[in-house]
């Protein structure tokens, strides 16, 4: 035994260290557990709890109450990390004199940063479900025997935190969720049509019907007034199953006429067309505000079993009509049978460009194309050019933005047409016109 360590007195020095030792590893439990429950996964431990796992209702009753567990570790780790640094600080200035307060904060530094912060944090960030239905127990004793200590800091907390607004949620549930989910889909886990279908059902509710809805310049309506062999021809030919009926003007809409209502007609009146009365076997029109989110309105298309309503504005003028399908369509991606018309509005080109119809909605494109064309101030292709160029485009106009290039290849009147719409490797601010 050195010289220098002779007059030690090792059971002293055995205890301080065990003393020491058990503070550290208090500190990384209090550390591990904190960052463990509040990384595990909510929707496993909701599944483990309906399962009957108390060890996940213990997790879910702690995050239930986020910044009172958050404190309680924090106060748990602060106090035996000062406690163990003051402990070790007393016993080395005895041995080593003023030295021993310099030996001491190295010595706490290494045992804090490695053993109680680094290490038990990074085991719990890799395995944080099973830390957190491991630590949960404790966890919550902590967290009773804290309480007076946590009631007091949680007020004076969101005092100092009210003015900055922290007092609200920064991120909705909903943007929770697709956040997860399109994480889990660039690290492979999920297809793109999959994370397409849960980014169309969370976002029914922040869409209108006149987002979706088939405007009343491409409405195939039936004038009634036609004579009864021409109304059956034409809802014949129609690709669709139900046509709205107008008289007098065509956003006067009078009726619904169903395409199996008129052939049960026209069968009971031995196949002649012209005894066939379009008006009596029509059904009353639904009328629902543009205004009406798609949430609400599939809703409303369950409750009443319909599938098919026309879209009118703040003043009563016919916008457009909407359908049952339609709004399937922002969940599940087109839908289209052998009935359907084979142009798509979309057609895609060797060089990576599409060749893209005015009218066609910019969800649809950013769909089929895997693009993030922005549909917060416009709803068609058309549209948002016209939004960005801040004028109706002349045939040949080109334009930059949103890192697509807009190629205007017709127009018709005040309406755009046809477009053609390329990527850009390198996004221009604004939009300029040649």
């Amino acid at each position: 035994m050195p010289d220098w360590a002779a007059g030690w007195n090792w059971g002293h020095i055995a205890l301080d260290g065990a003393v020491v030792a058990a503070a550290v590893a208090l500190s990384a439990f209090f550390s591990g557990a904190e960052t463990a429950l509040t990384a595990a996964s909510r929707a496993r431990m909701h599944a483990l709890e309906q399962a009957g796992d108390r060890r996940a209702v213990a997790v879910n009753r702690l995050l239930d109450r986020r910044e009172r567990l958050i404190g309680a570790m924090l106060i748990g780790g602060q106090f035996v990390n000062i406690a163990a640094s003051a402990f070790l600080t007393g016993a080395l200035l005895s041995a080593f004199g003023g030295r021993g307060e310099l030996l001491a904060t190295a010595i706490m530094t290494v045992l804090i940063v490695l053993f109680a912060e680094i290490a038990p944090k990074t085991l719990a960030v890799l395995r944080a479900d099973s830390v957190a239905l491991a630590v949960a127990g404790p966890a919550r004793v902590f967290v009773a025997l804290f309480s007076p200590l946590l009631f007091v800091a949680e007020r004076v907390t969101r005092a100092l935190l009210a003015p900055l607004g922290a007092a609200a949620p920064l991120v909705s549930g909903s943007e929770e969720i697709m956040g997860a989910v399109e994480l889990v889909h660039r690290e492979g886990g999920v297809a793109r049509g999959e994370r397409d279908m849960v980014g169309g059902l969370l976002d029914l509710s922040e869409l209108a019907v006149s987002d979706v809805m088939v405007h009343r310049t491409r409405m195939r309506a039936i004038d009634a007034d036609l004579p009864p062999h021409e109304i059956v021809r034409e809802a014949l030919a129609s690709p669709h199953t139900r046509h709205p009926l107008w008289r007098g003007a065509r956003d006067n809409i009078v009726g619904v006429l169903h395409a199996r209502d008129l052939l049960r007609a026209l069968d009971a009146a031995g196949g002649d067309a012209s005894k066939v009365d379009a008006a009596t076997i029509a059904a009353p029109p639904w009328f629902v505000p543009e205004s009406t989110d798609l949430k609400t309105q599939l809703e409303a298309f369950l409750r009443r079993k319909a599938h098919f309503a026309l879209v009118v504005d703040e003043y009563g003028e016919v916008m457009g009509l909407v359908t049952l399908e339609d709004i399937l369509e922002e969940i599940v991606g087109d839908i289209k049978d052998e009935h359907d018309p084979a142009v798509q509005g979309v057609k895609a080109q060797q060089d990576g460009s599409i060749m893209v119809e005015g009218a066609t909605p910019i969800r649809d494109v950013n769909r089929a194309m895997g693009w993030t064309l922005p549909d917060s101030e416009a709803t068609t292709m058309a549209g948002l050019v016209i939004h960005e160029a801040r004028a109706i485009p002349e045939p040949g106009q080109a334009f930059t933005f949103h890192g697509f290039r807009f190629h205007v290849l017709r127009r018709t009147r005040n309406r755009i047409t046809l477009l053609r719409v390329a990527p850009i490797r390198e996004r221009a601010k604004g939009a300029t016109a040649r």
